[in-house]
């Protein structure tokens, strides 16, 4: 990746911040599409805000590609998006034309480039009859931030064979580590663990895999540098599932929490999915991946960096409370 023109997009996100280090480490030379350029608004970026070209644009509005016109990229890795499940169900045009209309319109007016990756979701898979889930599996999706990804996922692969331009699409499952929104699942755990506040579940029986945000990172790199990258899609998961009760016990545990845990004090979701894991063969064989920071090892490593978020954000001595 040394001095490669790379684009991304989403990159002040919890997953493209993480990219956009390694491959500034990696001596590349990176320029992030990001929503405002404000270093406070794009904190994930502050160690490295000089080290990389700020693009501030709203890919939903095809104005703010114009300032592309003429630009050529080795690589656009295309990460941005309305990411949270849940809340999908009320901001549903939010959804899905950030996840849709965005996608298209930058495969529709983006510069020049040598590979696009595009980022799909484990979510497109919704309800399925057999795990592992495989790529050949019909897709289900159940909430509106799953369907713009499928239908952005769609549109990426129309424009491969459409164009015969070198557009790869991969499946992340769930993803977790450093800079994590606490909206997510294991970021909120730790968090309410690690100040031994009650933590409160459904009964926990669903399960779910989770990779190490390193481990996709690398995912990533390896399909922006494969020779000939399938037209098919690629899952990019751990391949190992736990149940959301487990999940709690194993942080409550690694963390030294005092927290109570109230197992079972939530209703479950009307629209759960009761079990969601990868099967991992194709990224094995077409990227030569697999992840190598186990899920263990990972937890150890994100629950030590909240230690340090804690103590920055939340300690009235913490020089950013200046109230």
């Amino acid at each position: 990746m040394k001095n490669k023109r790379i684009l991304i997009t989403g990159g002040a996100g919890f997953i493209g911040s993480n990219l956009v280090k390694r491959l500034v480490s990696l001596k590349a030379n990176v320029s992030v599409v990001v929503k405002y350029k404000s270093i406070i608004d794009c904190v994930r970026l502050a160690p490295i805000w000089g080290d990389i070209e700020i693009i501030e644009a709203d890919l939903r509005n095809i104005d703010s590609l114009r300032q592309l016109k003429g630009r050529k990229f080795d690589v656009i890795f295309h990460l941005s998006a309305y990411n949270h499940v849940g809340d999908s169900f009320l901001h549903v045009n939010e959804a899905l034309t950030s996840n849709t209309i965005a996608t298209a319109n930058l495969l529709e007016f983006a510069p020049d480039f040598g590979r696009f990756v595009y980022t799909s979701t484990s979510e497109i898979y919704g309800f399925q009859e057999c795990v592992p889930f495989e790529e050949e599996f019909t897709p289900n999706p159940i909430s509106p931030y799953a369907i713009g990804k499928y239908a952005g996922e769609l549109y990426a692969r129309m424009k491969r064979r459409q164009t015969k331009k070198s557009i790869i699409c991969i499946r992340p499952f769930n993803v977790f580590g450093p800079y994590q929104s606490e909206r997510a699942v294991i970021p909120e755990i730790i968090i309410k663990c690690l100040r031994n506040v009650p933590v409160e579940t459904t009964e926990g029986k669903q399960t779910r895999e989770f990779n190490y945000v390193d481990n996709v990172v690398e995912a990533f790199l390896k399909a922006a540098e494969i020779k000939s990258p399938p037209e098919e899609v690629i899952n990019v998961g751990s391949g190992q599932e736990i149940s959301v009760r487990d999940l709690v016990s194993k942080i409550h545990k690694l963390s030294g929490s005092r927290s109570e845990l109230r197992i079972g004090s939530l209703p479950n979701r009307p629209t759960e999915i009761w079990r969601m894991c990868a099967a991992n063969k194709r990224a094995e064989c077409a990227l030569k991946w697999k992840p190598e920071v186990s899920f263990d090892e990972g937890l150890k490593r994100t629950i030590g960096w909240y230690r340090k978020y804690l103590s920055v954000f939340y300690k009235p001595s913490s020089p950013l409370n200046l109230l």
